[in-house]
């Protein structure tokens, strides 16, 4: 994917006087992922992390600019020919717990998709649940319960499953990790990682948590203000921020050794 001057505005009013005026919530974004990429973006709140996201999960329509995919630019298509685009498009939020269906069953929720889009019967439909429950790993007796029934880490594996029922090729993840405990983190990232190297996925990785990402990703952005400010390999940007706004993030993330010894940087008065 490569996207050049993405920018979009939202326009509000003033609720004393009625007076209108523009938010510029994104600002000539440009960015390129390649295939079978992992780009982290980062940024403190209201810096324009999720609406990039749903710009490029075609949630929001873009104010200008170019959205280049799998050899089209997505602004220009009508909507009939973005229908197979979309399928290719997936986006995991950050609280599954609010994003699937609570009256449905995990079974449901993963061929939901596939039914929407009648690609497939339903045999092929079952039989492509039971590859996704294997593939996440989540027992297929699994297969009747509600998100309810399911734990955070579980949730976000349905999640996972969900959005790879139309076999995409970029997944989109919104803080995705952000809710769960330190252990789950860690075997959601390497869930990722398997799906990645088996499938040639490419991961667009939106969060605030600089120490995380320097992990697995193999480029890192910063948003501030809507726009991006720097955009280096993760191995670099880590130990050598070089704008203020990055330095602010990898300053605001505790060292584990402070958090084992219940002390945090404290902030000058």
């Amino acid at each position: 994917m490569c996207v050049r001057n993405l920018s979009k505005q939202y326009s509000q009013r003033r609720p004393l006087n009625g007076e209108k005026f523009i938010i510029h919530a994104l600002k000539n974004v440009n960015l390129t992922i390649a295939r079978g990429a992992t780009l982290a973006i980062i940024g403190e709140s209201g810096a324009g992390k999720s609406t990039l996201a749903r710009c490029l999960a075609l949630l929001e329509e873009p104010t200008q600019g170019e959205i280049h995919f799998e050899g089209s630019n997505l602004l220009t298509l009508g909507r009939k020919n973005l229908i197979p685009i979309r399928r290719r498009i997936q986006l995991i939020f950050q609280d599954p717990a609010s994003a699937l269906n609570p009256r449905f069953t995990a079974e449901e929720i993963i061929a939901e998709p596939m039914l929407v889009q009648g690609l497939s019967t339903k045999t092929q439909r079952r039989q492509r649940v039971s590859e996704l429950f294997d593939e996440v790993g989540l027992p297929a007796q699994c297969g009747q319960k509600r998100p309810s029934e399911f734990s955070g880490g579980q949730r976000q594996r349905l999640a996972i499953a969900r959005a790879l029922a139309l076999r995409p090729a970029l997944l989109i993840l919104d803080e995705a990790l952000s809710h769960l405990d330190v252990a789950n983190q860690q075997l959601i990232v390497q869930l990722l990682a398997d799906l990645q190297s088996a499938h040639s996925l490419t991961y667009l990785h939106i969060s605030h948590d600089v120490r995380m990402v320097s992990k697995f990703a193999d480029e890192i952005a910063v948003m501030h203000d809507g726009a991006i400010v720097e955009l280096r390999p993760a191995t670099q940007l880590r130990a050598h921020p070089a704008h203020f706004p990055t330095g602010e993030l990898v300053r605001a993330t505790p060292a584990l050794t402070s958090v084992r010894q219940g002390r945090f940087p404290r902030q000058a008065p």
